[in-house]
């Protein structure tokens, strides 16, 4: 049988479930490489030109956000309870 700890149905309890440090070590691992792949897909040529700015790296941390929410979201759906 599952953990109910890991079962969520209110926000409270979605936070602890995304907090999950075997959850959270997944979902920022995938964030690092996924986030790290669109960023150089989008900016490397700004990078290896010497071009970047501030923005562009504040860029790439957003880029990385995308992945940690959708990570996220895939477990928040398989866990919650009804």
């Amino acid at each position: 049988m599952a953990d109910p700890q890991l079962n969520w149905s209110s926000w409270r309890e979605a936070a602890r479930v995304i907090a999950h440090r075997p959850f959270l070590k997944k979902t920022v691992a995938t964030a690092l490489v996924v986030g790290t792949v669109l960023f150089l897909i989008n900016h490397l040529d700004e990078v290896l030109a010497g071009e970047a700015s501030a923005a562009t790296y504040v860029k790439g941390l957003a880029t990385c956000a995308v992945p940690f929410a959708v990570s996220n979201w895939g477990i928040l759906v398989a866990t919650r309870r009804r």
